[in-house]
Order: C-alpha cells, then sequence, then structure tokens
C-alpha cells in the first residue's frame, strides 16, 4: 500500500532536503520507465490502433503532454532504441532529457561510448560546449538587419458610443505598447566562437556604425566581434575598478571609525583580490557559490554586533547570500518569528557570538 508523502511544512530542514532529493530519484526513475514503454508502445505502433497518425499526435492529444514534452520523450525514445545505455543513464540522472536532445544528432555506433562518457553528469551548458569543441559548426556570418515594427492594435470599434465618448476623453492616457524582447542567443559553435544574437535600438545601432567608421584604421573589415571585444574590454575594466575601488595610485590606507559602515577602499580592493571576484559563501556540503552578479561587501561579524570593515571580516556575498546569512544570524523578520522568539545559531564561517535572537537585529 502506497504511503502518503508527509506535509513539506512538517519536515525538519534536513528531512525537506532528504525528501527532494528521494523525488528527484523517483521522478527520474519514472522518466526513463516512461521512455521505455513509450519506445515499446512504438515498435508495436499501438497508437494507430488508438486512433492516432503518429506517437507525437498520441503524446500530445491522448496523454495530454505539451508539444515540447512529448517532443523531447519522441527524442529520447528514438534515441534509446539505438543506443539502450542511455536509459540507464536517465534512470541515473547521469543525462537528462535536454542533453538527449542536444546529442540525438551527433551520436553514432562508432563515438557513442567516448561521447556518453564525456557527457554524463554534465548541465546543458557544458554539454552545448563539449559537443561543439567535438563537433565543430562554421560560425555564423556578420549581419544587422532592420526588424518590422510591431504591429499596432486593432481598434476596438470603428464608431464609438456616443456616451462613452467623454469618458474616453477624460479618462486617463493608455499607456504605450510594450513591445516583447526577443532574447539573446548565446550559443557555441566550436571550442573557442559562439553565435550571439540579440536585438538593439536605433540609437545603438548608430552607435554601432559610428564605432566601425572611428576603427577603420584599425579594423578595416568593420569586424562586430573584434568591435564588440573592445569594448567589452574596456566596459569589464571599468566595472571592476569601480566595484573593487581600483585605482592606479592608491592613498594610504585610513583607519575604519568603529562607528561607521563605511568599508574603506583599501579593504575592497583586498577583499577583492582574495574572493576573486566571486561570493566566498560556502554551503553545508563544501560548496561555494559560483555567482559573480549582485556582489555585496558582507561583514563576517555583523556591523550590528560591534564587526569592524577589516581585510579578515569583510567577505563578496551575492546578494541572496548575504540576505541568507543575515536571516540565519538575527532571524527572519515577521510576526511569527517576533513571537516565538527562536534563538538561531551563527552562519557557518561568522565570527559572531554563537547566538541571537530576533530582537537583536
Amino acid at each position: 500500500m502506497h504511503t502518503p508523502c508527509p506535509a513539506p511544512n512538517q519536515l525538519s530542514d534536513p528531512d525537506l532536503v532528504a525528501e527532494v532529493k528521494r523525488l528527484v530519484c523517483c521522478e527520474r526513475a519514472a522518466t526513463a520507465q516512461l521512455i521505455a514503454y513509450l519506445a515499446e508502445l512504438d515498435q508495436r505502433q499501438l497508437y494507430l490502433g488508438e486512433g492516432y497518425s503518429s506517437l507525437f499526435d498520441y503524446c500530445t492529444k491522448a496523454l495530454s503532454m505539451s508539444e515540447d514534452e512529448a517532443f523531447y520523450r519522441i527524442r529520447a525514445v528514438r534515441l534509446v532504441c539505438r543506443f539502450p545505455a542511455v536509459l540507464e543513464m536517465l534512470a541515473s540522472g547521469s543525462i537528462h532529457l535536454s542533453t538527449v536532445r542536444l546529442l540525438s544528432p551527433c551520436l553514432t555506433v562508432s563515438n557513442a561510448s567516448e561521447v556518453l562518457t564525456a557527457v554524463a553528469g554534465k548541465g546543458k551548458r557544458s554539454v552545448e560546449h563539449y559537443l561543439a569543441a567535438r563537433f565543430p559548426q562554421p560560425g555564423p556570418v556578420d549581419s544587422v538587419r532592420k526588424l518590422p515594427p510591431p504591429k499596432p492594435r486593432a481598434p476596438a470599434a470603428l464608431v464609438p458610443d456616443p456616451a462613452s465618448f467623454v469618458k474616453v476623453q477624460t479618462a486617463a492616457p493608455e499607456p504605450p505598447l510594450q513591445v516583447p524582447v526577443r532574447p539573446a542567443v548565446v550559443a557555441p559553435v566550436s571550442a573557442e566562437r559562439y553565435k550571439i544574437a540579440f536585438t538593439i535600438d536605433a540609437t545603438t545601432r548608430a552607435k554601432l556604425q559610428i564605432a566601425q567608421d572611428l576603427l577603420r584604421h584599425a579594423i578595416p573589415s568593420g569586424d562586430l566581434a573584434v568591435i564588440f571585444d573592445r569594448a567589452l574590454t574596456l566596459l569589464v575594466a571599468d566595472l571592476e575598478r569601480k566595484k573593487s575601488a581600483e585605482t592606479v595610485r592608491p592613498r594610504p590606507p585610513r583607519e575604519s571609525s568603529a562607528t561607521s559602515r563605511h568599508v574603506p577602499a583599501a579593504v575592497r580592493r583586498a577583499v577583492w583580490k582574495r574572493d576573486g571576484g566571486q561570493c566566498a559563501f560556502v554551503g553545508t556540503s563544501g560548496r561555494r557559490c559560483d555567482s559573480r552578479a549582485f556582489l555585496e561587501y558582507h561583514h563576517v561579524i555583523p556591523y550590528a554586533v560591534g564587526g569592524k570593515a577589516t581585510v579578515e571580516s569583510i567577505e563578496l556575498r551575492c546578494r541572496a547570500h548575504n540576505g541568507f546569512e543575515a536571516e540565519l544570524f538575527f532571524g527572519r523578520r515577521g510576526p511569527a518569528v517576533r513571537e516565538t522568539a527562536t534563538v538561531y545559531s551563527q552562519p557557518t564561517g561568522s565570527g559572531a557570538s554563537s547566538t541571537a535572537t530576533p530582537e537583536s537585529s
């Protein structure tokens, strides 16, 4: 008899993590089993007897899968029929359905063992990079083309109702039409080459043309990739200089005031260099966060309890982990926390006192 899973809000933190991992394993096993059954159903062509013209038709209409769900699973079915080892790897989680889609056009009898071993345990982006290096494609030709303007909204009625005309005149103006932004594309085409596609407005296009003209003496071809590389090199250097307080002639460091939150420039430079411009938070499993976005200077010993802005007491944190450690130390703010007055342990790596109540924030 099936035992129902406990409610998530009734589990302790370690039990919740363990249950999530167990459910992921169950999902992988169920997905692999579904692929095996779909492969057999496809082999027998049972969807024809059910009144469907194809396996895709059967999956989307009889099984109520989305088109993407059906597409990914049918790709897996086709690949499993050719290479049964793929099914075992799906069940173990060493490859995923997105990986199967990427491998489908590349796997052959001669390279299957090598390629499957190489991609085992890798995420989608890592697999894309591996396949681009293993099966390089010619890079795209530079192109700049104008996109068609967005279609205007159709009028609600050709002849407005006279009774509503006054309301229309006195109502607030309608907000401008929001044109959907096309997502940028960054995809590897070989080991060291990437295809990048994004949309720019007319002003940015004009700047690009000016840059091409001014650089003709150095880049006669007007190669966009070289121009963007130059621009990004300058931009990254400027941003890192501002974030890390880097300077050619640093002033002598001044002692930080005990009553000030300010982190001196000399401390910021040293911390940035030591932490490599990356979040330095280390989780309970020993994994260090690899985020380089929204970096902040974090007081290991919180400022509220006497932490000073020294190189030893400051570390880089992404915004999420900076807030996370603040909640670990001070507790979550809110009525429920204040009522229970829970005592929170200090975060890992913190030199603060071992406990702090919510009221200490």
